[in-house]
């Protein structure tokens, strides 16, 4: 699954650590999501998703 998480960061002018932070989980963890190493789990998708204020299907695109 491929996302846009750190366009939606940049966005936001917030580094790993900020995003972080406000999502309760470790920097290693958005590092790895931004580098497509790791699928957030449905629930952190949807926290992700309501932080930025955005639908998530806009932030990850899935690919069969």
């Amino acid at each position: 699954m491929e996302n846009k998480l750190k366009v939606y960061r940049a966005m936001q002018d917030l580094t790993q650590e900020e995003l972080a932070k406000g999502l309760g989980v470790t920097r290693q963890t958005i590092i790895a999501i931004e580098k497509d190493k790791y699928d957030p789990s449905l629930i952190l998708a949807f926290k992700i998703a309501k932080f930025f204020k955005a639908q998530i299907e806009d932030i990850f695109i899935y690919n069969e």
